[in-house]
């Protein structure tokens, strides 16, 4: 179920380079990032980064392991990177507030 569907309000921000991201004005920062919005970053690598962006009661779903192999569909569901997992990721991270 997409979160819409949850009755949950969500927007999307896309962040390629965190460098690019930093070197803005806190003011810009803010306004993208705004205080009091629970974060929910969704990396096909190593969790702990984004934490500086989730802050700690935010939720990460990334990847902390090596040597997995598989076609990508089966990776992806293997480290929830599906809709179900986020979904309830983020419902888990809400409704714990």
């Amino acid at each position: 179920m997409p979160l819409a569907r949850a009755g949950i309000a969500a927007r999307i921000v896309s962040m390629p380079a965190t460098t690019v991201f930093d070197r803005q004005s806190s003011t810009w920062r803010n306004h993208v990032l705004p205080t009091g919005v629970v974060r929910i970053a969704i990396e096909a690598g190593v969790s702990d980064f984004w934490r500086k962006y989730t802050g700690l009661e935010g939720g990460v779903i990334g990847i902390d392991t090596f040597g997995e192999s598989a076609p990508a569909p089966a990776l992806f569901e293997y480290f929830g990177f599906t809709v179900e997992h986020v979904v309830k990721t983020v419902q888990s991270i809400i409704y714990s507030h």
